[in-house]
């Protein structure tokens, strides 16, 4: 039998028993495609203590329970807290250069310059609207008819809150050139000194929805573009080698599918060709 130290009166901390972690690993393997070994049990621990709180438990058993009872409730909760959300704007910024290059002749070529971009795993909403000043931009220098829009998913709602609201610190929108920060952000005043808040038009290009990639897909149409990056990383193989089967699935032919920088899919998936840095092309079938 395990042994469980108590919590020390009046911190307000918990411990994770045996049988609690062997849980809570297995859920988040099942509904995250995550693989948490033994030694994440501290950085699991640590992470979930602020649910406990703000759920007003009394310990990991409580929690355990509610996810038994109503897992669906308490998701995207628990993957924002066992997961890492590292996001910037313009972060591999060799991406965003290729798309630029690319959306003008994607335009033409597409019927009606229907324009579909899906960023898997948006988290706060950088990659979207980073996405969004290089559509724009493609966009005006456009002539033809156009239909473009960029879909941001996340599992967090936190995540996906700010992501809706679009407003950033100084610090959060370095990565941004100060050409596109005097065109694409408006400066706050008041309560708002020092934020800065995504243009209108960004917004019109982006739609911030929840949704769990390991679940069943509403989208019907087909993307030109995937990019998710630093997402399946934490994913095990199996999860991985269905996830692409499934991207390859949402892809125009010869879309592309970008990953992040330490990401592959070497010994994964035969559906794609690298054509760039972590960027691969949809191959033909």
């Amino acid at each position: 039998m395990a042994v469980v130290a108590a919590a020390a009166p009046g911190t307000g901390s918990h411990v994770l028993n045996d049988a609690e972690f062997r849980f809570l690993s297995a859920f988040v393997t099942r509904h995250c495609g995550i693989t948490m070994g033994e030694h994440k049990r501290q950085m699991l621990q640590g992470r979930l203590q602020r649910r406990l709180r703000a759920l007003g438990l009394d310990g990991f058993g409580d929690y355990c329970e509610l996810l038994r009872q109503d897992p669906d409730r308490e998701l995207g909760e628990f993957a924002s807290a066992v997961s890492t959300n590292v996001t910037a704007f313009f972060r591999e910024s060799h991406h965003f250069d290729y798309l630029a290059a690319q959306l003008p002749k994607w335009l033409v070529q597409r019927p009606g310059g229907r324009i579909r971009i899906w960023s898997a795993g948006c988290s706060t909403g950088e990659e979207p609207y980073s996405l969004a000043m290089v559509l724009a931009e493609a966009l005006e220098k456009h002539r033809g008819p156009a239909d473009a829009l960029i879909l941001a998913t996340d599992l967090s709602p936190a995540a996906l809150a700010d992501a809706r609201d679009g407003v950033y610190s100084l610090q959060r929108i370095e990565g941004v050139g100060e050409e596109r920060r005097r065109r694409w952000f408006q400066r706050g005043g008041g309560t708002q000194a020092g934020k800065f808040r995504v243009h209108p038009r960004l917004q019109e290009l982006v739609r911030v929805r929840p949704l769990n990639l390991l679940e069943a897909w509403p989208m019907q149409g087909k993307f030109d573009a995937i990019l998710c990056r630093n997402v399946v990383i934490y994913f095990d193989t199996p999860t991985k080698q269905r996830l692409f089967e499934r991207f390859d699935a949402a892809l125009q032919p010869h879309g592309k599918l970008f990953l992040g920088h330490s990401e592959s899919v070497n010994g994964l998936s035969d559906r794609f060709a690298l054509v760039g840095r972590t960027i691969y092309d949809k191959r033909s079938r």
